[in-house]
């Protein structure tokens, strides 16, 4: 009696002992189970970044870049003023027009980085204007406004773009006008001949302009 109530207790541990197993092992290998825990693990980590993207798009959103008013050049009021011709080694004509010579470095360099003389006609903390000459070359210099630029800037600009205009067109005619009104108006000349004189280059970027004429390369045709 007493070994049949003890086995009888060893089967019934052991079964009971082999169900409390296998309910563990259900539980670890469950598939729903570990989804759902998988699951749940990823919403943790990924809420926090969705709401970090929110926030960086809503900045990039919210953001204003600078904005300005473009400078306007009143090309067709220019283009009505007479003006007297003058050749491009006519430098005490070509300084006056652009007014008087504020300083004079007689150590600088050409387009080419030849010795050259430069001219400058505004003070040094002043949006420039400049003559550069040398026996190759003549280049007129000037400072080109942004449209985020003061009122000041502007109007400097407007003044220098004004004279180099004219400039242009007293050595090479209404041609030399159109030239300036182009690269106002952003276009680029390279290398061609205008009025008699050849462009080696003519453009307006990055707050200057520059027209720079081949004073050995004159010609007397548009070829």
């Amino acid at each position: 009696m007493w070994n049949n109530n003890l086995q009888t207790l060893l089967v019934g541990t052991i079964m009971a002992t082999a169900l409390s197993l296998s309910g563990c092992d259900s539980n670890k290998n469950d598939p729903e189970t570990s989804d759902a825990a998988t699951d749940s693990s990823a919403q943790t980590v990924t809420e926090p970044q969705t709401q970090d993207n929110a926030a960086s798009d809503s900045d990039l959103d919210g953001a204003v870049a600078e904005q300005g008013t473009p400078v306007k050049y009143d090309v067709s009021a220019w283009s009505n003023e007479k003006v007297e011709p003058l050749k491009v080694t006519e430098l005490d004509g070509i300084k006056t027009t652009f007014g008087k010579v504020l300083s004079t470095d007689e150590n600088s360099l050409d387009y080419a980085s030849n010795p050259a003389s430069k001219y400058r006609f505004m003070k040094t903390d002043a949006p420039y204007l400049d003559i550069i000459d040398s026996e190759k070359y003549l280049e007129l210099g000037w400072y080109y406004a942004n449209p985020t630029d003061s009122d000041t800037e502007k109007e400097h600009s407007q003044n220098h773009a004004k004279k180099a205009y004219k400039l242009a067109r007293q050595l090479m005619g209404d041609d030399g006008g159109k030239v300036i009104a182009d690269m106002l108006a952003g276009q680029v000349v390279k290398n061609k001949v205008i009025g008699g004189q050849k462009v080696e280059l003519a453009k307006c970027e990055f707050y200057s302009c520059m027209l720079i004429i081949n004073k050995s390369a004159a010609q007397t045709d548009d070829g």
